[in-house]
C-alpha cells in the first residue's frame, strides 16, 4: 500500500523559511515525478512545484518562483519542499502526490494528474 506523508508545517512569521518534507513508501519512489500543491479553505487545490523523477526538472507556480525550491533525495524516498521570504498568502495546508505515470520528465502542474497524495501539513504565515 501506498503512503506519502507530509511534515515540517507550523506557525511561522511573514518574511521567515520553512522546510516541508514528503516521505514516501510502498512505491518505487524513484520512478515518480513529485508534486507539491496546497490548498486553502474555500480554494481549489492548487500547484507549488514539482520535480521528475530524476531531479534533473523542476517546475514552479508564478506565485513561489524565486521563494520555493523543491529537491527529492531518491535513496530516502524523500521529496523537500524549501520554502522562504513566506507570505501570509502561502497559507494552506501543503500536499505532495506522485505523478500517476512514471518516468516522466514534464512536470505536469494538474492535480489531476497525480495520485497517493498524503494528509497533509497545516503551513500558517502570520503578518
Amino acid at each position: 500500500q501506498v503512503h506519502l506523508i507530509e511534515s515540517g508545517g507550523e506557525l511561522v512569521q511573514a518574511g521567515g523559511p520553512l522546510r516541508l518534507s514528503c516521505v514516501a513508501s510502498g512505491l518505487t519512489f524513484s520512478k515518480y515525478a513529485l508534486g507539491w500543491f496546497r490548498q486553502a479553505p474555500g480554494e481549489e487545490r492548487e500547484f507549488v512545484a514539482g520535480i521528475s523523477w530524476g531531479g534533473s526538472h523542476t517546475r514552479y507556480a508564478d506565485s513561489v518562483k524565486g521563494r520555493f525550491t523543491v529537491t527529492r533525495e531518491n535513496a530516502a524516498n524523500t521529496s523537500y519542499l524549501q520554502m522562504n521570504n513566506l507570505k501570509p498568502e502561502d497559507t494552506a495546508v501543503y500536499y505532495c502526490g506522485t505523478d500517476s505515470l512514471p518516468w516522466t520528465t514534464v512536470v505536469v502542474p494538474s492535480a489531476a494528474r497525480y495520485n497517493n497524495w498524503g494528509q497533509g501539513t497545516q503551513v500558517t504565515v502570520s503578518s
